[in-house]
């Protein structure tokens, strides 16, 4: 398949390799010099989403959170 460099150059991926390998905007890439006129790209491996998870790290003290006691949907 047969891509242009930009004048900022910029490569485009193609569309139809973008839709079989699900890449996104944003998404970030290693590129590596094979030799001469050839490289290699290679998609980084998504950050893990540790939100909840620093959440919880960042709590207070232990047994922080208490049940809350709450209704049944059976009796509604």
């Amino acid at each position: 398949m047969k891509t242009t460099v930009s004048s900022r150059g910029q490569i485009v991926l193609p569309a139809e390799f973008r839709h079989m390998d699900h890449v996104e905007p944003g998404q970030e890439f290693d590129i590596e010099r094979l030799d001469r006129g050839e490289y290699r790209l290679v998609r980084r491996a998504a950050p893990l989403k540790d939100g909840a998870v620093s959440w919880l790290f960042a709590c207070p003290q232990k047994d922080f959170f208490v049940p809350v006691l709450s209704e049944s949907t059976d009796t509604i």
